[in-house]
């Protein structure tokens, strides 16, 4: 026989309600049904498509002991029910062996239904970033960024950022979903319209090179702080408008690239302004009759852009003149105490050394602003001086150099100042052998930063192997020119060193490693160790690197140390016997008063 109390017993087991509260409102109830897990299906439409197996496997054996502690929630469709929220649950009750599962039965509209699906994923732990931003980007279509923002809890900023990462191409996605590519990298590349990701995709090939990458963004953004013209102005290009409100801005985009930072990604556009800006530079130039100097030396005349540059100018009616044949005078700019600390950073200045240097500098400083505001009065002309390269440009004051007749003749002139055609061929080889050592020059200063950066983009840091020989012979040198002042260097060095003047870089290089022993690396690191403590407001109690060097240095000193820590807490001591007598004289009064 069923009694009255069992059966409600079984009922509440069956099914159970819970009332959700609506805009501060109490709703109707919601029930709460053990469905079977047969008559329930996934969403094929449902936004998240990816589950982590491992994640999905310890669920599952909580729910195995535990049973399902939130109910998912499913509508219902021809006979079986769709699950709207909890698919996670759902398939780790299965993987747990459940025949049914704690279910709140809803009714959606149609677009509802994605819209919740979306959110509650987004609100997840563990969301892929691509499929994040796919679900963030179909938001934005109801929403703006602020609005998401508030609903999931995230910053506007983090918005943005995700909405800009659903631009990327499948191809780039890919290396995203598989961790290859970071997020800032895919934010980066999908700052680039379809076409221009896809040519950079096929560019880099099939293997994903995040250096490679790198340096196509580099070549294809442009820092507008850095821009030749007026990034405010509307009517330098009409058509495109102001550069502080384009959509092509990355500033306009979120913080991509840092907090308000103004970088170009439409390179066809930023080109047209800076060589529109160029234009409108030669005819103020031809207008008011200001000496335009492109910042080309003789030695780089050649040079193709440098060519097209002087062609420009002279087709235009100008004059040219290279930075050999003019003296230039720019406004000075007056030193502080603080650049002047920088500079020398890395001496062993004392205070007095940096006060002289700044009062040297100050000087200098005003001997070539009198030169300046003096300029007219010595002949030198109005002008502006361009970078031949970005046309960024300043006005400066410009003299030319008068030159001796015998300058045009007779080869006079110095080799460097001369034209190819003007030399004899002995010159010529002399001319031609300067200018390739100088290109070497400048290949192996790319080739050194090219390898830099793949090498930082690497997992060198990271790695566990212990340093070789060549490492702390690298570390020691690094440590060695950039801290070592020449004092120090003549003081504990000299004799490992041995005579310099006469070898070369690699062989000083070369020299070291030959001579490089521990007690070296010691040494340093030692020297070291006694120039990195901070004073003044620092000490042994408040500073990770004092209390670091303090401690290391009781090994060593510890009897000397413990003297002058006795000295201090004497005084110490006195001071505050005397203070507390001074505190239980005014205590007594306190008491007097309140008497």
């Amino acid at each position: 026989m069923t009694t009255k109390a069992s059966t409600t017993k079984k009922r509440s087991r069956a099914k159970s309600t819970v009332k959700k509260e609506v805009n501060g409102k109490k709703s109707s109830a919601l029930q709460i049904q053990n469905l079977p897990l047969g008559k329930i299906k996934p969403d094929l439409e449902q936004p998240r498509k990816t589950f982590n197996e491992d994640a999905l496997k310890q669920l599952s054996e909580s729910i195995e002991k535990h049973g399902v502690l939130q109910p998912i929630t499913v509508r219902q469709l021809n006979g079986h029910y769709i699950i709207v929220m909890g698919e996670r649950r759902y398939r780790a009750s299965k993987l747990a062996g459940k025949k049914t599962i704690p279910s709140i039965v809803r009714t959606y509209e149609n677009n509802d239904i994605l819209e919740v699906q979306i959110i509650e994923n987004l609100q997840r732990q563990d969301v892929e970033p691509t499929e994040e931003a796919e679900a963030i980007a179909y938001l934005s279509e109801k929403y703006s960024a602020s609005e998401i923002a508030k609903r999931l809890g995230r910053t506007d900023n983090f918005i943005r950022q995700r909405l800009k990462l659903a631009g990327l191409i499948d191809g780039f996605k890919n290396f995203v979903r598989n961790g290859e590519m970071t997020i800032s990298l895919g934010v980066g590349v999908a700052l680039f319209e379809p076409e221009e990701q896809l040519m950079m995709l096929e560019t880099m090939g099939e293997d994903f090179s995040a250096h490679q990458i790198n340096r196509m963004i580099k070549d294809q953004t442009y820092d507008l702080e850095k821009a030749s013209f007026d990034v405010a102005d509307k009517k330098l290009v009409p058509k495109a408008g102001s550069c502080v409100e384009c959509p092509f801005n990355a500033a306009n985009q979120g913080n991509l690239f840092g907090d308000g930072k103004m970088v170009c990604t439409k390179a066809a556009c930023f080109e047209t302004k800076k060589n529109k800006s160029f234009l409108n530079l030669i005819e103020k130039s031809k207008k008011e009759n200001i000496l335009l100097i492109p910042e080309i030396r003789q030695y780089w005349v050649d040079d193709e852009n440098n060519q097209l540059i002087i062609s420009q100018l002279e087709k235009n009616g100008l004059k040219v003149y290279l930075l050999d044949d003019v003296e230039i005078l720019e406004n000075p700019i007056e030193p502080t105490i603080e650049a002047i600390q920088k500079e020398y950073q890395h001496y062993d200045y004392s205070e007095d050394e940096l006060k002289a240097e700044f009062d040297e500098a100050m000087q200098d400083y005003k001997e070539a602003l009198e030169k300046f505001n003096s300029a007219k009065e010595d002949a030198y002309k109005n002008g502006i001086m361009f970078h031949p390269d970005s046309f960024q440009h300043k006005e400066i004051f410009v003299k030319i150099v008068e030159k001796s007749k015998n300058d045009s003749t007779e080869y006079s002139a110095p080799l460097t100042n001369r034209k190819m055609a003007d030399c004899t061929p002995e010159e010529q080889i002399v001319k031609i052998n300067e200018r390739e050592i100088r290109k070497k020059q400048i290949e192996n200063n790319k080739q050194f930063e090219e390898v830099v950066q793949m090498i930082r983009e690497t997992k060198y840091i990271d790695t566990k192997k212990t340093l070789s020989k060549d490492e702390m012979v690298a570390f020691s040198i690094s440590l060695f020119e950039n801290n070592v002042d020449y004092m120090s260097q003549q003081k504990y060095f000299s004799k490992f060193l041995g005579e310099t003047s006469k070898m070369t870089k690699v062989e000083m290089v070369e020299n070291f490693k030959k001579k490089f022993k521990k007690e070296i690396f010691h040494k340093l690191i030692r020297y070291m160790l006694t120039k990195q403590v901070h004073f003044g407001e620092s000490n042994h109690v408040n500073n990770l690197t004092n209390i670091s060097f303090y401690n290391a240095m009781q090994g060593y000193y510890k009897s000397k140390i413990v003297s002058i820590e006795k000295e201090y807490a004497d005084k110490r001591n006195k001071r505050e016997a005397r203070l507390k007598e001074r505190l239980t004289v005014l205590e007594k009064q306190i008491e007097e008063l309140n008497d």
